[in-house]
C-alpha cells in the first residue's frame, strides 16, 4: 500500500477547490439574466465540442441523507413530483429551441436526488421527447444516478428498454449502523443480484461510496470494498466526504456522532485504493476506479479523459451540458448557467416563456485556458505548455504567465514527489495524485487572493 508522508498529509490537508467546473461554482453570480442565458445557448451552437449532453436534476428524495449536499426536496407528494416534471418538459421545449438541429445527443445524465423516486412512467415520456426533439450519436451514455431502497427489477427493465445504458448506485458503504446513521435506507435487492441482472443484459454499473462518515473505520471500510470488489462492477468511485454545514445546516447533525479525523480518512482511502488496485481496478482521476479494458481507462491512457459535474467521461461522450431541472448547471464553452433552486420560481418563470436562471458565469479567453489546464491535470495528470498555447492561438510564455505559478513551486511540488516538470510539461506522479486538488490549485490565479469557503482536501 502507498505510503504517504504525515507531513505531506497535514500540508496539503486544507480547504481546495474540488474543480468540477473553473472557476468553481462558488464564483457564479447574479449577472447573468434569462435574456443573456439565451444569447449564450444560441452562440453555443458555434461552439466545441457540438455535441450534446443534457444534465436532469431530479429534487426528490424520500428521506433525508444527512450528509448529502445536493439540492434535495424531501416529499411524497405525487401531485408535487408531477407538476414538476410537467414544467420539465417545458423547460426541455425551451432549451431544444435555441439547440441547432444538426446537434447530436452524446450524453443524458439523470441525478438528483433521487431520479428513480420519480415514476417510471415519467422518465420514459422525458426520454421519448429527447427522442422527438433530438438525433443522437451512435452510441450515447445514457445514465442514471440511483438509490437501490428505490429499484424493481421492472422497474430497471423498463428504464434500459428507454435507452438507459448505464446506472451508477449510491451504495456509500454496506455496514448497517453506518447507513442508519446518516439515514441511508437499505437496498431493496441485494447489490449483488442488482449489479449481475444489469451486467447480464449488457448494461454497464458503477458503485458511489462515501469515506469519513461517522463510525467508519479502516477495518469496517476495508469489508465494505472487498464486498464491493466482489460485486464485480465495472467502475467504483470513492468519494471523500465533503463536510459544508455552511451550506448544508442537515451535516451538523453528523458532528454529534464524532467524524473521522483526517488522518483515519486517508487511511480509509489509501485502503480502499489498494484492495481495488490489486483487484485489477485502475485508479482514475481524483476518485474513480475503472476494469482496464472499460473506456474511461483507456481515455486516461491515450490522454482523453474529460470531467464535469457528472463526473469523468471519454471525449466521444462530452457534450457541451445543458442543464434541465432546479438547481441544474449548464456547462458551455463560454458560460455556465445555474437554473434557480426554488421550485416556485423555477415553475413562475418556465410559464413565463422564461429560461430559469438564477445565477452564472461567464468566461473570458483568459479563464477558459486556465480551466485547460486543470481539466488536463485533473482528468489526464499530464500537461503540456504548448499543446495548450497551440489550442487557443497563443504563447507559452503567456500561458505560463496567466497561472501565475513560479518555478519555485513547481520545485517544492518536485522535490516533494508530487510532480516533475520541464520547459514543455508537467506531469502528476502516482504519490502526486493524491493531492492532485492541491496541485491544480498552484496552477489557479483565483486562489491567489480567494476568501471562497471549500471543503478539505483530503
Amino acid at each position: 500500500m502507498i505510503d504517504l508522508s504525515p507531513i505531506l498529509l497535514e500540508k496539503y490537508n486544507v480547504p481546495t477547490p474540488r474543480y468540477t467546473s473553473y472557476p468553481p461554482a462558488n464564483y457564479f453570480g447574479s449577472d447573468v439574466s434569462p435574456k443573456k442565458a439565451e444569447k449564450v445557448i444560441l452562440q453555443s451552437n458555434n461552439e466545441q465540442p457540438e455535441n450534446i449532453s443534457f444534465y436532469i436534476h431530479i429534487p426528490f428524495c424520500s428521506r433525508n441523507c444527512l450528509y448529502c449536499g445536493c439540492n434535495t426536496v424531501i416529499t411524497k407528494d405525487k401531485i408535487k413530483m408531477d407538476s414538476y416534471m410537467a414544467t420539465l418538459k417545458k423547460e426541455l421545449a425551451l432549451v431544444a429551441n435555441l439547440l441547432d438541429d444538426h446537434r447530436k445527443i452524446s450524453q443524458i445524465h439523470w441525478g438528483g436526488g433521487t431520479p428513480n423516486y420519480l415514476p417510471v412512467e415519467e422518465v420514459e415520456e422525458v426520454m421519448a421527447l429527447f427522442k422527438q426533439h433530438f438525433s443522437f450519436i451512435e452510441n450515447p451514455e445514457i445514465a442514471m444516478e440511483c438509490h437501490p431502497a428505490h429499484l424493481t427489477y421492472e422497474y430497471l427493465d423498463r428504464l434500459i428498454d428507454a435507452g438507459f445504458n448505464r446506472f451508477s448506485m449510491g451504495i456509500q458503504d454496506f455496514n448497517k449502523k453506518v447507513l442508519e446513521t446518516v439515514h441511508r435506507d437499505d437496498t431493496a435487492i441485494p447489490v449483488d443480484e442488482l449489479v449481475t441482472y444489469l451486467q447480464q443484459r449488457n448494461i454497464s454499473v458503477n458503485l458511489d461510496f462515501i469515506y469519513g462518515l461517522p463510525f467508519q473505520q479502516q477495518a469496517s471500510f476495508e469489508t465494505t470494498i472487498k464486498q464491493a470488489i466482489e460485486v464485480n462492477p465495472a467502475r467504483l468511485a470513492i468519494f471523500s466526504y465533503a463536510h459544508v454545514p455552511w451550506v448544508k445546516p442537515t451535516q451538523k447533525k453528523l458532528e454529534s456522532y464524532g467524524l473521522p479525523g483526517s488522518h483515519e480518512k486517508i487511511t480509509m482511502f489509501l485502503t480502499a485504493h489498494h484492495l481495488l488496485t490489486q483487484a485489477g481496478y485502475r485508479d482514475i482521476g481524483l476518485d474513480h476506479f475503472a476494469k482496464p479494458e472499460d473506456e474511461l481507462t483507456v481515455a486516461l491512457d491515450t490522454k482523453t479523459l474529460h470531467r464535469n459535474f457528472q463526473g469523468y467521461s471519454t471525449l466521444a461522450t462530452t457534450g457541451q451540458v445543458y442543464a434541465l431541472g432546479a438547481s441544474g448547471i449548464s456547462q458551455l464553452n463560454n458560460a455556465y448557467l445555474q437554473n434557480t433552486k426554488d421550485l416556485k420560481q423555477y415553475h413562475a418563470m418556465i410559464e413565463q416563456g422564461l429560461l430559469p436562471i438564477e445565477k452564472g458565469y461567464v468566461l473570458n479567453r483568459e479563464e477558459k485556458i486556465i480551466r485547460n489546464i486543470i481539466d488536463e491535470l485533473m482528468c489526464n495528470l499530464h500537461l503540456s505548455w504548448e499543446k495548450t498555447a497551440i489550442r487557443f492561438n497563443s504563447t507559452t510564455d503567456e500561458v505560463k504567465a496567466l497561472t501565475q505559478i513560479s518555478k519555485k513551486q513547481l520545485t517544492e511540488f518536485q522535490n516533494e514527489g508530487l510532480i516533475t516538470f520541464s520547459d514543455t510539461e508537467v506531469n502528476v506522479t502516482n504519490t502526486g495524485k493524491f493531492f492532485i486538488r492541491n496541485i491544480t490549485a498552484a496552477f489557479d490565479p483565483l486562489m491567489k487572493t480567494s476568501e471562497k469557503k471549500f471543503s478539505k482536501a483530503l
